[in-house]
């Protein structure tokens, strides 16, 4: 009880913290580009919380129930491409499109989760990565014009409300990404909490001890693939808003491959050591682009250069290194420094 109320007061502090950043201009030299407040900064962190929150809800089915799946990308694309096209093509009204998002986001892991879900292990995620690059065809293909193909689809002037849309209106937009994180972790956290929460870590560990027992892990399963693919929907719609647009690259398997990293990086099956992945990751992955663009590259031997000025090869290089040092991700270092003080 002790530890939970540590928690509940850490994790109030800083959201505390997260609320005041956008009116502190203060810079951060060698950490962001520009001040807390500025657009690009609070840009960056609205990305991060989204990051953070995807990596929860993929999660839910990768680390609390034992499904490896490869079509996350799907249903984060889902949030993204539905909300655009009611909005720049149809013209909807922002609480309808959000609404008809909503539909989709709980019928179409409903649908393909009771099919992906007679399937098991290897074949089970060999059928979400078929219907998540069937999903990238289709964005691909620009049915009737709607998707944008390749180029993607942009919002346009005049597509969102007024307080969300242009630069000045960056602050509202952290604030809606940094409520849907919370939100996200309180619903996963009363999830795996609840019986049918602590059903799905037993699927993981045994699930056929769980049909011995009487219970039914198909629904259980498929319970979970629900709120997991309508978290990650909800979180394209908030992704949306901060891009003010729609990218085919959110559609691709290599997206879910990266939401697999973020998840491992930050501790399977834990609710913080996810988010704090999929934070980091998003944060390393934008700032490592810039920083291998800096003119202090140019002075240094081609043997260091070449790999330093590669975002990617970094990011591979830490991810082996905390594999390998701290097997259970960031998220653990967290929990040793809790019990240390516990032992002591």
């Amino acid at each position: 009880m002790k530890r939970l109320r540590g928690g509940a007061l850490v994790l109030g502090v800083i959201v505390l913290v997260a609320i005041v950043l956008p009116f502190l201009h203060v810079p951060l030299p060698g950490l962001m580009e520009g001040t807390l407040d500025s657009p690009g900064t609070l840009n960056l962190l609205g990305l991060c919380f989204v990051f953070g929150a995807l990596a929860l809800s993929y999660d839910v089915v990768f680390g609390y129930t034992g499904l490896l799946s490869f079509g996350h990308a799907l249903y984060f694309a889902t949030g993204v491409y539905v909300t655009a096209i009611a909005l720049a093509r149809w013209h909807w009204s922002m609480p309808q499109a959000l609404a008809l998002t909503a539909v989709v986001a709980l019928v179409l892991p409903l649908v393909l989760g009771a099919i992906c879900l007679r399937t098991r292990e290897i074949s089970f995620a060999m059928v979400t990565l078929a219907f998540a690059e069937a999903g990238s065809l289709l964005v691909l293909q620009n049915p009737f014009g709607l998707t944008g193909g390749e180029e993607g689809l942009a919002l346009g002037a005049g597509v969102l409300p007024a307080a969300l849309a242009g630069v000045v209106n960056t602050r509202n937009l952290y604030w809606i990404a940094l409520a849907f994180l919370v939100v996200v972790c309180a619903i996963v956290w009363w999830a795996v909490n609840s019986p049918p929460g602590r059903v799905w870590q037993a699927i993981r560990e045994n699930e056929r001890r769980v049909a011995v027992l009487g219970l039914n892990p198909y629904l259980y399963k498929l319970g979970a693939f629900v709120l997991s693919g309508f978290l990650a929907s909800g979180a394209g719609v908030v992704y949306l808003l901060l891009q003010g647009g729609a990218n085919p690259q959110v559609t691709t398997a290599s997206f879910t491959l990266t939401l697999l990293v973020m998840v491992v990086l930050g501790g399977v099956g834990t609710l913080w050591g996810a988010v704090i992945g999929g934070i980091v990751y998003e944060y390393l992955d934008f700032r490592l682009v810039e920083l291998s663009n800096a003119s202090a590259l140019q002075n240094l031997p081609a043997v260091l250069r070449v790999p330093l000025s590669e975002p990617l090869f970094i990011l591979g290089t830490l991810f082996i290194v905390l594999v390998l040092f701290v097997p259970g991700g960031l998220g653990s270092l967290f929990r040793r420094a809790n019990r240390r003080p516990a032992n002591a």
